[in-house]
């Protein structure tokens, strides 16, 4: 019996595990799948184990042994006990950073050789170049990546001189990063050759046969065990070296056939200290469920070089604003089941370029076994889930993307890792401080999932290695990294209200390690693909989070602004009545000089059952029965729409440099998401898009799709998130009204709920005659079409609102509208493609 996915065909082995399900509560809190939970452990410290890449000395090493270089590291092997104890390779504090000094220096000739039983000593064997990149190197057609060196780190002071105040903290930070960056390029051959190791770890490919490592101190025994073997643990047992790398290569076949097929199903047997474990490899590039299984398999991904997929498009340049359509492809199909990377790019893709997204970013793309935890609790790391389809069709949907001229950003998962120890890494050579702290600091309560330890140097291999194997294999052109505020805080931001003094950020509670790990991914990231985007998700506001690492800054390019969502929510609790407008304007403009902001008004949480939308907030029950043109409407309708349509608007014009849409928010979807499990029967009737709602002609819907659609438009001709000239002139708490001027246009809300105001004077910076560009009362919206778009509104000179300028309008209630000068208008403004169909 087989099952099929396509273009592989796997053999089905039943099931011997048993697992223990919990349910999922529409947050990231993880299924347990262990069968090891209740076993005892060994607690190791981490091992600080290095890899020499390719180097003038480790060739010539390589010359004189015809041996493969293999983890080295500390060369004095007597500091090593048998346990493998070795000191952690950062400190949190100074003082025990002081303590431990020169006990943590690496010797002098990192690169240990160890001999290879089966491997003939006249084999070239490959050590960390593909077969792709030497036939380039051949060609000179490969320029060499350089990560530029750490800078002084002082430049922070000048942006924020009240950082003077931590400078003790946040030099110490730069500090343990410079000698980070040192080490690296002490013992690896820089941070570009630390991040390549997926050539070293995992499945490595040469012309004579496939070599198989892996990083697992903990085991005293392993076996690569798999379909090629008839999963005999004796056929093909490996050999560890004394830094707990284990290693085997397996010759090719006579027939110079390579000795794993393409689709095999592979994982590595150990003895450990909690007994006999099969895992699927920690670098494994696939991993695959059986029909009727739980367990994964891993996968040897391997496909010959006609049924690679080949790029075609070259990657779009970073916009000068961020318009992102946050999607998951497994619910993105408006039928309830699995949707597929093709459907999606043949459906959705097209969707979001006519919205006027010019960013994609995918939830859910690294493999995880329990569906409901939204792709946030991952087990294999370095592979695309196989629940949507295949590597090559990743890559196809990507190369779509581009050539669309949408970039695609990868919803990545650093902060955590899956509770599985069967699929996963938990316990992985059987001791419980292996790529995790040990003990309740490597378990994260709420979400019930492990934490890693970012002071481990193979676990900074790991996880940078695994960031650029998406961009280098995948063609993905950033990320959005998940639960920052986690990582950075050992107290993971739980029950602690951010209120902006700087002790909440830079003390004891600081995971410097972890901040120091971020900084060095943004330099690979940044370094290598300058192009690339890196959003961090942080709810803390920590300082200088989104200012370049060489000047002392973590490093990333935007921070996710989630605290205007929070205050919708808050607000949406209570009539807008009670809505006060300086509440409104501080939040949306209440973030940090010189860091960039990507804003949303609602994310895709609260989407979740249990939770809301603001579509639900504002619309309840009545979404089900009076959004159809050709029956009344409700004022409850009527004030969604249009409290629907402003919350989006004065979100993208004040809250950030960058707007984020979570699919099906932008018409109001109204079925919340309720991932298939146990207390659903295992449904998929809630988890999908009925993205036809937003195109039925007939459905009110079909407004605020328009509206969202023109709004992207609108940002796309004039740039005006990423303007430095942004002016708010108007708060009144009397008429309800918010007046702002954002680059060259002039923003008017009015959220009274019965006034309606005539020849009402906002102030503005430059003469001449305005227009409206956007009106969300237009009838095409769902609106009641109460503004003239043909009326010409001229500006007459003096002072009003603290502006030098100032002209008449019309604005009518729970309405917003967007005037620009005619003078600044190159032509007209285009129709939104809708119209024109």
């Amino acid at each position: 019996m087989v099952y099929t996915l396509p273009g592989l065909r796997f053999p089905v082995v039943p099931s011997v595990y048993k697992y223990s399900l919990s349910s999922f509560h529409g947050d990231r809190r993880t299924v347990t799948l262990s069968s090891f939970k209740n076993m005892n452990s060994i607690s190791r410290k981490t091992l600080v184990g290095k890899i020499s890449h390719d180097s003038d000395s480790s060739s010539s090493a390589i010359a004189a042994s015809d041996k493969v270089l293999v983890p080295g590291g500390q060369d004095d092997a007597s500091t090593l006990t048998d346990q493998l104890e070795t000191p952690e390779i950062t400190s949190q504090d100074p003082q025990d950073d002081e303590a431990a000094g020169d006990s943590r220096e690496a010797k002098d000739g990192v690169g240990s050789v160890s001999s290879l039983e089966d491997v003939d000593a006249n084999t070239p064997v490959k050590t960390s170049i593909s077969t792709e990149e030497e036939a380039k190197m051949e060609g000179d057609e490969v320029k060499p990546k350089i990560i530029p060196p750490p800078g002084t780190g002082q430049r922070i002071y000048e942006i924020d001189p009240s950082l003077l105040g931590y400078c003790g903290h946040l030099d110490f930070r730069y500090g343990q990063y410079k000698r980070l960056r040192e080490e690296i390029d002490k013992h690896e051959g820089g941070l570009e050759a630390f991040s390549r190791g997926y050539e070293k770890f995992g499945f490595t490919r040469s012309a004579t046969g496939i070599t198989y490592r892996e990083w697992a101190p903990g085991a005293m025994s392993a076996a690569l065990i798999g379909d090629f073997n008839n999963w005999n643990p004796n056929a093909d047992v490996m050999t560890r070296n004394e830094f707990g790398v284990w290693e085997i290569f397996l010759p090719n076949n006579v027939d110079g056939s390579p000795p794993i097929p393409h689709g095999s199903r592979v994982k590595i047997r150990m003895d450990t200290p909690s007994g006999i474990k099969d895992s699927i490899p920690a670098w494994i590039k696939f991993s695959v469920q059986a029909p009727g299984e739980i367990p994964y398999n891993g996968i040897y991904y391997d496909p010959p070089e006609e049924e690679k997929y080949v790029f075609k498009h070259p990657q779009p340049k970073r916009p000068k604003s961020l318009r992102i359509y946050e999607s998951h492809v497994g619910m993105s199909s408006p039928e309830p089941k699995i949707n597929t990377y093709v459907n999606f790019r043949d459906d959705v893709l097209p969707r979001i370029k006519r919205l006027g997204y010019n960013a994609v970013q995918i939830m859910a793309i690294q493999e995880h076994s329990y569906y409901a935890s939204f792709g946030y609790h991952v087990t294999n790391f370095f592979a695309p889930s196989s629940r949507f389809g295949t590597p090559e069709e990743l890559k196809s949907l990507i190369d779509r993307a581009h050539k669309l001229g949408i970039l695609v950003l990868m919803d990545i998962v650093h902060s955590h890792a899956s509770n599985n120890t069967l699929d996963g890494l938990n316990m992985f050579d059987g001791t419980d401080g292996h790529y995790f702290h040990s003990g309740s600091r490597g378990h994260h309560w709420m979400w019930d999932s492990r934490l890693f330890n970012y002071g481990s140097w193979e676990v900074l291999r790991y996880l940078l290695s695994n960031a650029r194997w998406w961009l280098e294999e995948y063609k993905f052109d950033g990320f959005r990294f998940d639960g920052v505020t986690s990582m950075m805080y050992t107290h993971h931001g739980l029950g602690v209200g951010f209120t902006g003094n700087y002790n909440e950020y830079f003390g004891y509670a600081t995971d410097v390690d972890a901040v120091v790990y971020l900084m060095l991914a943004n330099d690979v990231i940044h370094g290598l693909y300058p192009e690339a985007v890196a959003i961090g998700e942080d709810v803390s506001g920590m300082p200088t989070f989104c200012l370049p690492t060489q000047d002392g800054g973590v490093g990333f390019d935007y921070r996710l602004h989630m605290a205007v969502a929070d205050k919708w929510i808050e607000l949406l609790k209570k009539p807008d009545e009670y809505w006060t407008m300086g509440d409104i304007v501080h939040t949306l403009t209440n973030r940090r000089w010189l860091e960039k902001c990507v804003v949303y008004a609602e994310s895709h949480d609260q989407a979740l059952v249990g939770d809301k939308t603001i579509a639900f907030w504002l619309m309840d029950k009545d979404m089900y029965d009076f959004m159809a043109l050709d029956r009344p409407s409700t004022p409850l309708i009527d004030r969604g729409i249009a409290l629907h349509k402003m919350i989006r608007l004065i979100t993208m014009g004040l809250g950030g440099e960058g707007y984020l849409n979570f699919m099906g928010n932008e018409f109001g979807h109204p079925e919340w998401i309720d991932f298939p499990r146990d207390g659903n029967n295992h449904s998929y009737d809630k988890c999908r898009r009925l993205f036809g709602l937003g195109d039925a002609h007939y459905l009110r819907y079909r407004g605020m799709q328009e509206f969202d659609q023109a709004m992207q438009h609108l940002e796309a001709r004039y740039n005006f998130m990423v303007s430095e000239h942004q002016y708010i002139s108007r708060k009144n708490e009397v008429d309800r009204v918010i007046v702002f001027e954002r680059g060259t246009l002039v923003f008017v809300f009015n959220f009274h709920w019965t006034n309606s105001y005539s020849d009402y004077r906002v102030g503005c910076l430059k003469p001449g005659k305005y227009k409206v560009v956007l009106d969300s009362d237009d009838s095409l919206f769902g609106g009641f079409n109460r503004l003239d778009h043909t009326a010409e509104f001229f500006s007459s000179e003096g002072w009003f609102d603290d502006r030098p300028r100032s002209f008449l309008v019309y604005a009518p209630s729970r309405t917003a509208a967007v005037y620009a000068l005619v003078d600044d208008e190159a032509e007209e403004p285009p129709k939104p493609e809708s119209e024109s169909m």
